[in-house]
Protein backbone atom coordinates (compact mmCIF):
# COMPACT_ATOMS: atom_id res chain seq x y z
CA UNK A 1 0.00 0.00 0.00
CA UNK A 2 2.85 2.36 0.85
CA UNK A 3 4.44 1.74 -2.57
CA UNK A 4 1.12 2.33 -4.35
CA UNK A 5 0.58 5.58 -2.43
CA UNK A 6 4.05 6.81 -3.35
CA UNK A 7 3.43 5.95 -7.00
CA UNK A 8 0.12 7.79 -7.06
CA UNK A 9 1.59 10.86 -5.40
CA UNK A 10 4.46 10.85 -7.88
CA UNK A 11 2.06 10.45 -10.80
CA UNK A 12 -0.04 13.37 -9.59
CA UNK A 13 3.05 15.56 -9.18
CA UNK A 14 4.28 14.73 -12.67
CA UNK A 15 0.82 15.35 -14.14
CA UNK A 16 0.51 18.71 -12.44
CA UNK A 17 3.96 19.74 -13.66
CA UNK A 18 3.26 18.60 -17.24
CA UNK A 19 5.11 20.79 -19.67
CA UNK A 20 3.17 22.33 -22.53
CA UNK A 21 4.46 22.92 -26.05
CA UNK A 22 4.36 26.01 -28.28
CA UNK A 23 4.17 24.36 -31.72
CA UNK A 24 3.27 27.41 -33.82
CA UNK A 25 3.02 31.18 -33.88
CA UNK A 26 1.08 32.51 -30.87
CA UNK A 27 1.00 29.13 -29.15
CA UNK A 28 -0.98 25.87 -29.17
CA UNK A 29 -4.35 27.56 -29.76
CA UNK A 30 -2.94 30.48 -31.73
CA UNK A 31 -4.32 32.88 -29.12
CA UNK A 32 -1.21 34.14 -27.26
CA UNK A 33 -2.22 32.44 -24.02
CA UNK A 34 0.36 30.52 -21.96
CA UNK A 35 -1.49 27.91 -19.89
CA UNK A 36 1.30 26.25 -17.91
CA UNK A 37 1.16 26.33 -14.10
CA UNK A 38 3.88 26.94 -11.51
CA UNK A 39 5.40 29.96 -13.27
CA UNK A 40 7.32 32.62 -11.33
CA UNK A 41 5.46 35.66 -10.01
CA UNK A 42 8.49 37.97 -10.21
CA UNK A 43 12.05 37.63 -11.48
CA UNK A 44 14.86 36.65 -9.11
CA UNK A 45 17.11 39.52 -8.07
CA UNK A 46 19.87 38.41 -10.45
CA UNK A 47 17.40 37.48 -13.18
CA UNK A 48 15.97 34.09 -14.12
CA UNK A 49 18.30 31.21 -14.99
CA UNK A 50 19.49 31.04 -18.59
CA UNK A 51 19.43 27.29 -19.20
CA UNK A 52 21.35 27.35 -22.48
CA UNK A 53 22.45 29.48 -25.41
CA UNK A 54 22.95 28.49 -29.04
CA UNK A 55 24.27 30.39 -32.04
CA UNK A 56 21.81 31.38 -34.80
CA UNK A 57 21.89 33.81 -37.71
CA UNK A 58 19.65 36.66 -38.82
CA UNK A 59 15.88 36.39 -38.64
CA UNK A 60 12.55 37.75 -37.47
CA UNK A 61 10.91 34.32 -37.21
CA UNK A 62 10.04 33.02 -33.77
CA UNK A 63 10.85 29.55 -32.44
CA UNK A 64 8.38 26.66 -32.27
CA UNK A 65 8.64 24.03 -29.52
CA UNK A 66 7.16 20.53 -29.66
CA UNK A 67 8.02 17.02 -28.49
CA UNK A 68 11.35 17.99 -26.96
CA UNK A 69 12.56 19.81 -30.06
CA UNK A 70 12.80 23.48 -31.01
CA UNK A 71 12.66 24.71 -34.61
CA UNK A 72 13.70 28.12 -35.89
CA UNK A 73 14.71 29.61 -39.24
CA UNK A 74 17.43 32.12 -40.09
CA UNK A 75 19.36 33.70 -42.97
CA UNK A 76 23.12 33.73 -43.47
CA UNK A 77 23.87 36.46 -46.05
CA UNK A 78 26.99 36.55 -48.19
CA UNK A 79 27.59 40.11 -46.98
CA UNK A 80 26.42 42.11 -43.99
CA UNK A 81 22.82 43.29 -44.23
CA UNK A 82 22.29 47.05 -43.97
CA UNK A 83 18.57 47.78 -43.59
CA UNK A 84 17.76 51.02 -45.35
CA UNK A 85 14.53 52.90 -46.00
CA UNK A 86 11.32 51.13 -45.05
CA UNK A 87 10.11 51.00 -48.67
CA UNK A 88 13.39 50.12 -50.42
CA UNK A 89 13.83 46.60 -51.74
CA UNK A 90 17.35 45.32 -51.25
CA UNK A 91 19.09 42.37 -52.86
CA UNK A 92 21.21 40.01 -50.77
CA UNK A 93 22.40 36.55 -51.71
CA UNK A 94 22.87 33.97 -49.00
CA UNK A 95 21.37 30.85 -47.50
CA UNK A 96 18.16 30.36 -45.54
CA UNK A 97 18.39 27.70 -42.87
CA UNK A 98 16.03 25.57 -40.81
CA UNK A 99 17.56 24.62 -37.45
CA UNK A 100 16.43 21.99 -34.95
CA UNK A 101 17.65 22.05 -31.33
CA UNK A 102 17.10 19.84 -28.29
CA UNK A 103 14.93 21.87 -25.89
CA UNK A 104 16.68 20.64 -22.73
CA UNK A 105 20.29 21.12 -23.79
CA UNK A 106 20.36 23.44 -26.79
CA UNK A 107 22.21 20.80 -28.80
CA UNK A 108 21.81 21.23 -32.56
CA UNK A 109 20.08 18.06 -33.78
CA UNK A 110 19.90 18.88 -37.51
CA UNK A 111 19.88 21.71 -40.00
CA UNK A 112 18.76 22.19 -43.58
CA UNK A 113 19.97 25.09 -45.70
CA UNK A 114 19.37 26.20 -49.25
CA UNK A 115 20.51 29.10 -51.45
CA UNK A 116 18.19 32.08 -51.32
CA UNK A 117 18.50 35.61 -52.70
CA UNK A 118 16.50 38.22 -50.82
CA UNK A 119 14.72 40.92 -52.84
CA UNK A 120 12.67 42.46 -50.02
CA UNK A 121 12.74 45.44 -47.72
CA UNK A 122 14.37 44.57 -44.39
CA UNK A 123 16.28 41.59 -45.85
CA UNK A 124 17.33 40.44 -42.42
CA UNK A 125 15.84 36.95 -42.45
CA UNK A 126 12.74 34.75 -42.47
CA UNK A 127 9.54 36.07 -40.90
CA UNK A 128 7.32 33.03 -40.27
CA UNK A 129 7.40 30.81 -37.20
CA UNK A 130 7.58 27.08 -38.05
CA UNK A 131 4.49 24.86 -37.58
CA UNK A 132 4.95 21.48 -35.89
CA UNK A 133 2.26 18.86 -36.38
CA UNK A 134 2.12 15.05 -36.16
CA UNK A 135 5.85 14.50 -36.35
CA UNK A 136 6.43 16.98 -39.14
CA UNK A 137 7.59 20.59 -39.24
CA UNK A 138 6.57 23.13 -41.88
CA UNK A 139 8.58 26.27 -42.64
CA UNK A 140 8.08 29.25 -44.95
CA UNK A 141 10.96 31.52 -45.93
CA UNK A 142 10.93 35.21 -46.78
CA UNK A 143 11.11 34.50 -50.54
CA UNK A 144 8.34 31.89 -50.57
CA UNK A 145 10.23 28.62 -50.04
CA UNK A 146 7.79 26.26 -48.31
CA UNK A 147 9.12 23.01 -46.80
CA UNK A 148 7.76 19.99 -44.97
CA UNK A 149 10.36 18.07 -42.93
CA UNK A 150 10.40 14.96 -40.83
CA UNK A 151 10.73 16.61 -37.43
CA UNK A 152 13.16 14.14 -35.85
CA UNK A 153 15.58 13.81 -38.75
CA UNK A 154 15.23 16.89 -40.97
CA UNK A 155 14.45 14.75 -44.00
CA UNK A 156 12.62 16.82 -46.65
CA UNK A 157 9.22 15.26 -47.33
CA UNK A 158 8.05 17.86 -49.86
CA UNK A 159 8.61 21.48 -50.85
CA UNK A 160 7.03 24.29 -52.87
CA UNK A 161 8.34 27.54 -54.34
CA UNK A 162 5.63 30.22 -54.33
CA UNK A 163 7.32 32.51 -56.84
CA UNK A 164 8.04 29.71 -59.30
CA UNK A 165 4.81 27.75 -58.83
CA UNK A 166 2.43 30.73 -58.87
CA UNK A 167 4.33 33.33 -60.90
CA UNK A 168 4.35 35.92 -58.12
CA UNK A 169 6.95 38.22 -56.61
CA UNK A 170 7.73 38.37 -52.92
CA UNK A 171 5.69 41.08 -51.14
CA UNK A 172 7.62 44.23 -50.21
CA UNK A 173 8.32 42.91 -46.70
CA UNK A 174 8.60 39.28 -47.74
CA UNK A 175 6.27 36.32 -47.22
CA UNK A 176 5.35 36.93 -43.59
CA UNK A 177 1.86 35.46 -42.98
CA UNK A 178 2.38 32.51 -40.65
CA UNK A 179 0.86 29.41 -42.32
CA UNK A 180 -2.07 27.68 -40.62
CA UNK A 181 -2.60 23.94 -40.22
CA UNK A 182 -6.27 22.97 -40.38
CA UNK A 183 -6.97 19.26 -40.55
CA UNK A 184 -5.03 17.88 -43.52
CA UNK A 185 -4.55 21.34 -45.00
CA UNK A 186 -1.68 23.79 -44.71
CA UNK A 187 -3.16 27.20 -45.55
CA UNK A 188 -0.85 29.95 -46.81
CA UNK A 189 -0.97 33.44 -48.28
CA UNK A 190 0.66 33.27 -51.71
CA UNK A 191 -0.68 36.06 -53.98
CA UNK A 192 -1.57 36.41 -57.63
CA UNK A 193 -4.78 35.86 -59.56
CA UNK A 194 -7.19 33.65 -57.64
CA UNK A 195 -4.38 32.48 -55.34
CA UNK A 196 -4.08 34.99 -52.51
CA UNK A 197 -4.98 32.07 -50.24
CA UNK A 198 -3.86 28.55 -51.10
CA UNK A 199 -4.50 25.32 -49.19
CA UNK A 200 -1.92 22.57 -49.65
CA UNK A 201 -2.28 18.96 -48.61
CA UNK A 202 0.02 18.90 -45.60
CA UNK A 203 0.98 15.28 -46.37
CA UNK A 204 2.26 15.73 -49.92
CA UNK A 205 2.24 19.46 -50.77
CA UNK A 206 -0.34 19.18 -53.52
CA UNK A 207 -2.74 22.08 -53.99
CA UNK A 208 -6.18 21.40 -52.48
CA UNK A 209 -7.80 24.71 -53.37
CA UNK A 210 -6.95 28.34 -54.08
CA UNK A 211 -9.05 31.47 -53.74
CA UNK A 212 -9.21 35.28 -53.85
CA UNK A 213 -7.51 37.87 -56.00
CA UNK A 214 -5.90 41.12 -54.89
CA UNK A 215 -3.08 43.39 -55.98
CA UNK A 216 -1.09 42.26 -52.92
CA UNK A 217 -1.54 39.30 -50.55
CA UNK A 218 -0.64 41.22 -47.40
CA UNK A 219 0.92 39.71 -44.28
CA UNK A 220 -2.02 38.75 -42.05
CA UNK A 221 -1.96 35.10 -40.91
CA UNK A 222 -4.93 32.91 -41.87
CA UNK A 223 -7.31 32.51 -38.93
CA UNK A 224 -10.08 30.04 -38.11
CA UNK A 225 -13.19 31.17 -36.22
CA UNK A 226 -16.61 29.70 -35.57
CA UNK A 227 -19.73 31.81 -36.04
CA UNK A 228 -23.33 31.09 -37.01
CA UNK A 229 -22.56 27.43 -36.29
CA UNK A 230 -20.00 27.40 -39.10
CA UNK A 231 -16.22 27.08 -39.11
CA UNK A 232 -14.88 29.99 -41.13
CA UNK A 233 -11.41 30.78 -42.45
CA UNK A 234 -10.58 34.49 -42.27
CA UNK A 235 -8.21 35.91 -44.89
CA UNK A 236 -7.44 39.61 -44.60
CA UNK A 237 -5.64 40.93 -47.64
CA UNK A 238 -5.00 44.67 -48.18
CA UNK A 239 -8.41 45.24 -49.80
CA UNK A 240 -10.91 43.25 -47.73
CA UNK A 241 -11.59 40.77 -44.96
CA UNK A 242 -12.87 37.51 -46.40
CA UNK A 243 -14.55 34.49 -44.85
CA UNK A 244 -13.96 31.18 -46.64
CA UNK A 245 -15.00 27.58 -46.22
CA UNK A 246 -11.75 26.07 -44.88
CA UNK A 247 -12.21 22.77 -46.72
CA UNK A 248 -13.09 24.15 -50.17
CA UNK A 249 -12.01 27.81 -50.32
CA UNK A 250 -15.57 28.88 -51.17
CA UNK A 251 -16.13 32.51 -50.17
CA UNK A 252 -18.86 32.98 -47.57
CA UNK A 253 -18.60 36.77 -47.34
CA UNK A 254 -16.28 39.74 -47.91
CA UNK A 255 -16.19 43.13 -46.22
CA UNK A 256 -14.08 45.92 -47.70
CA UNK A 257 -11.29 46.96 -45.34
CA UNK A 258 -8.43 48.53 -47.21
CA UNK A 259 -4.98 49.35 -45.88
CA UNK A 260 -2.16 51.76 -46.67
CA UNK A 261 0.85 50.27 -48.49
CA UNK A 262 -0.49 46.74 -48.16
CA UNK A 263 -0.17 46.68 -44.37
CA UNK A 264 -2.75 44.06 -43.45
CA UNK A 265 -0.48 42.52 -40.81
CA UNK A 266 -2.22 41.59 -37.57
CA UNK A 267 -4.28 38.42 -37.33
CA UNK A 268 -8.05 39.12 -37.16
CA UNK A 269 -9.10 38.80 -33.52
CA UNK A 270 -12.53 37.57 -32.42
CA UNK A 271 -14.25 38.24 -29.10
CA UNK A 272 -17.81 37.01 -28.74
CA UNK A 273 -19.70 38.04 -31.86
CA UNK A 274 -17.18 40.72 -32.86
CA UNK A 275 -13.96 40.86 -34.87
CA UNK A 276 -11.29 43.54 -34.67
CA UNK A 277 -8.85 44.59 -37.40
CA UNK A 278 -6.32 47.40 -37.12
CA UNK A 279 -3.50 48.69 -39.29
CA UNK A 280 -1.22 51.63 -40.00
CA UNK A 281 -2.74 54.98 -40.97
CA UNK A 282 -5.79 54.56 -38.71
CA UNK A 283 -7.25 51.61 -40.56
CA UNK A 284 -9.29 50.08 -37.75
CA UNK A 285 -12.72 48.45 -37.67
CA UNK A 286 -14.94 46.27 -35.50
CA UNK A 287 -17.28 43.91 -37.35
CA UNK A 288 -20.32 42.15 -35.90
CA UNK A 289 -20.77 38.58 -37.06
CA UNK A 290 -24.21 37.43 -38.18
CA UNK A 291 -25.79 34.91 -35.82
CA UNK A 292 -27.94 32.93 -38.27
CA UNK A 293 -25.65 32.61 -41.31
CA UNK A 294 -22.04 33.42 -42.26
CA UNK A 295 -21.82 37.18 -42.64
CA UNK A 296 -20.53 40.37 -40.98
CA UNK A 297 -20.99 44.13 -41.04
CA UNK A 298 -19.03 47.05 -39.64
CA UNK A 299 -20.09 48.42 -36.25
CA UNK A 300 -17.55 51.24 -36.08
CA UNK A 301 -14.39 52.39 -37.81
CA UNK A 302 -11.36 53.99 -36.23
CA UNK A 303 -10.42 57.65 -36.47
CA UNK A 304 -7.72 59.97 -35.18
CA UNK A 305 -8.85 59.68 -31.57
CA UNK A 306 -9.95 56.05 -31.34
CA UNK A 307 -8.88 52.41 -31.68
CA UNK A 308 -5.38 50.89 -31.83
CA UNK A 309 -3.41 50.47 -35.04
CA UNK A 310 -0.70 47.80 -34.66
CA UNK A 311 2.24 47.29 -36.99
CA UNK A 312 4.24 44.20 -35.98
CA UNK A 313 2.01 42.72 -33.30
CA UNK A 314 -1.48 41.29 -32.82
CA UNK A 315 -3.64 42.82 -30.06
CA UNK A 316 -5.19 40.83 -27.22
CA UNK A 317 -8.97 41.01 -26.71
CA UNK A 318 -10.47 40.45 -23.28
CA UNK A 319 -13.60 41.43 -21.34
CA UNK A 320 -14.83 43.88 -23.94
CA UNK A 321 -11.48 45.63 -24.37
CA UNK A 322 -8.63 45.64 -26.89
CA UNK A 323 -5.03 45.76 -25.61
CA UNK A 324 -2.42 46.40 -28.28
CA UNK A 325 0.67 48.36 -29.26
CA UNK A 326 -0.14 51.16 -31.68
CA UNK A 327 1.84 52.56 -34.60
CA UNK A 328 4.29 54.65 -32.56
CA UNK A 329 4.82 52.26 -29.66
CA UNK A 330 2.02 53.31 -27.34
CA UNK A 331 0.35 50.41 -25.52
CA UNK A 332 -3.36 51.16 -25.57
CA UNK A 333 -6.53 49.91 -23.95
CA UNK A 334 -9.58 50.44 -26.15
CA UNK A 335 -13.29 49.92 -25.46
CA UNK A 336 -14.36 47.42 -28.08
CA UNK A 337 -17.97 48.55 -28.25
CA UNK A 338 -17.12 52.00 -29.64
CA UNK A 339 -13.35 52.27 -30.14
CA UNK A 340 -12.87 54.81 -27.36
CA UNK A 341 -9.39 54.84 -25.88
CA UNK A 342 -9.43 54.09 -22.17
CA UNK A 343 -5.71 54.66 -21.55
CA UNK A 344 -2.31 54.56 -23.21
CA UNK A 345 1.34 54.39 -22.13
CA UNK A 346 4.74 54.24 -23.80
CA UNK A 347 6.33 52.70 -20.70
CA UNK A 348 6.50 49.00 -21.58
CA UNK A 349 7.61 49.27 -25.21
CA UNK A 350 10.42 51.81 -25.60
CA UNK A 351 9.47 54.55 -23.16
CA UNK A 352 8.81 57.17 -25.83
CA UNK A 353 7.24 57.68 -29.23
CA UNK A 354 9.04 55.66 -31.90
CA UNK A 355 7.91 54.61 -35.36
CA UNK A 356 6.71 50.99 -35.57
CA UNK A 357 7.83 50.28 -32.00
CA UNK A 358 6.72 46.78 -31.09
CA UNK A 359 5.88 44.52 -28.16
CA UNK A 360 4.18 41.12 -28.00
CA UNK A 361 1.52 40.43 -25.35
CA UNK A 362 1.19 36.89 -23.97
CA UNK A 363 -1.48 36.24 -21.34
CA UNK A 364 -0.62 34.04 -18.36
CA UNK A 365 -3.30 33.60 -15.71
CA UNK A 366 -4.19 37.10 -14.47
CA UNK A 367 -1.17 38.91 -15.91
CA UNK A 368 0.80 39.28 -19.12
CA UNK A 369 4.33 38.53 -20.18
CA UNK A 370 5.27 41.40 -22.50
CA UNK A 371 8.24 41.02 -24.83
CA UNK A 372 9.42 44.50 -25.85
CA UNK A 373 11.54 45.34 -28.88
CA UNK A 374 14.26 46.50 -26.46
CA UNK A 375 14.80 42.87 -25.49
CA UNK A 376 13.09 43.36 -22.12
CA UNK A 377 10.76 40.72 -20.70
CA UNK A 378 8.07 42.35 -18.57
CA UNK A 379 5.46 40.97 -16.20
CA UNK A 380 2.47 43.31 -15.97
CA UNK A 381 -1.25 43.49 -15.37
CA UNK A 382 -3.44 45.08 -18.03
CA UNK A 383 -6.95 46.08 -17.02
CA UNK A 384 -9.30 48.92 -17.97
CA UNK A 385 -7.94 50.69 -14.87
CA UNK A 386 -4.48 50.93 -16.37
CA UNK A 387 -1.04 49.41 -16.90
CA UNK A 388 0.61 48.01 -13.76
CA UNK A 389 4.17 46.77 -14.18
CA UNK A 390 5.13 43.99 -11.78
CA UNK A 391 8.70 43.27 -12.87
CA UNK A 392 11.13 43.67 -15.75
CA UNK A 393 14.27 41.84 -16.88
CA UNK A 394 16.55 42.55 -19.83
CA UNK A 395 16.43 39.20 -21.57
CA UNK A 396 18.37 39.73 -24.79
CA UNK A 397 20.11 42.41 -26.81
CA UNK A 398 18.16 43.92 -29.72
CA UNK A 399 20.35 43.25 -32.74
CA UNK A 400 18.23 44.15 -35.79
CA UNK A 401 18.12 47.67 -37.17
CA UNK A 402 14.98 49.67 -37.99
CA UNK A 403 14.23 53.39 -38.11
CA UNK A 404 17.67 54.24 -36.78
CA UNK A 405 17.45 52.09 -33.66
CA UNK A 406 18.20 48.54 -32.54
CA UNK A 407 15.15 46.28 -32.27
CA UNK A 408 14.14 42.75 -31.33
CA UNK A 409 10.99 41.94 -33.29
CA UNK A 410 10.81 38.13 -33.00
CA UNK A 411 7.96 36.52 -31.08
CA UNK A 412 9.34 34.14 -28.40
CA UNK A 413 7.89 30.75 -27.46
CA UNK A 414 6.62 30.03 -23.95
CA UNK A 415 6.82 26.30 -23.26
CA UNK A 416 8.14 23.71 -20.82
CA UNK A 417 8.15 26.34 -18.04
CA UNK A 418 10.63 28.39 -20.07
CA UNK A 419 10.77 31.23 -22.54
CA UNK A 420 12.70 30.57 -25.77
CA UNK A 421 13.83 33.75 -27.53
CA UNK A 422 16.17 34.70 -30.36
CA UNK A 423 17.95 37.66 -31.84
CA UNK A 424 20.36 37.73 -34.82
CA UNK A 425 23.18 36.13 -32.83
CA UNK A 426 21.80 33.59 -30.42
CA UNK A 427 18.84 31.54 -29.29
CA UNK A 428 18.32 31.28 -25.54
CA UNK A 429 16.27 29.15 -23.17
CA UNK A 430 15.35 30.82 -19.89
CA UNK A 431 13.63 29.03 -17.01
CA UNK A 432 10.51 30.76 -15.65
CA UNK A 433 9.56 27.88 -13.35
CA UNK A 434 8.78 28.62 -9.72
Amino acid sequence: MRTLTAFLLGFIAVSEARADDWPQWMGPKRDNVWREKEIIDTFPRDGPKVVWRAKVGNGYSGPAVADGLLFVTDFVPDKEVANKDNFDREKYAGRERVLCFHTKTGELKWKHDYPCTYTVSYPNGPRCTPNVDAGRVYTLGAEGNLFCFEARTGKVIWSRDFMKDYGVNAPLWGFAAHPLIDGDRLICLVGGENSVAVAFDKNNGKEVWKALSAAEPGYSPPTIIEAAGTRQLLIWHPESLNSLHPETGKVFWSVKQDTANGTSIMSPRKLGDFIYLGAWMRKGVVLKLDADKPGAKAVWKGNRDSAVYPINNTPFLENGHIYGVCTDGELRCVDMKNGARVWETYEPVIGKKAQSATAHLVKHEDRFFIVAETGDLIIAKLTPKGYKEIDRWHMQAPTSKAFGRSVAWSHPAFAQHCVFARNDRELICVSLAK
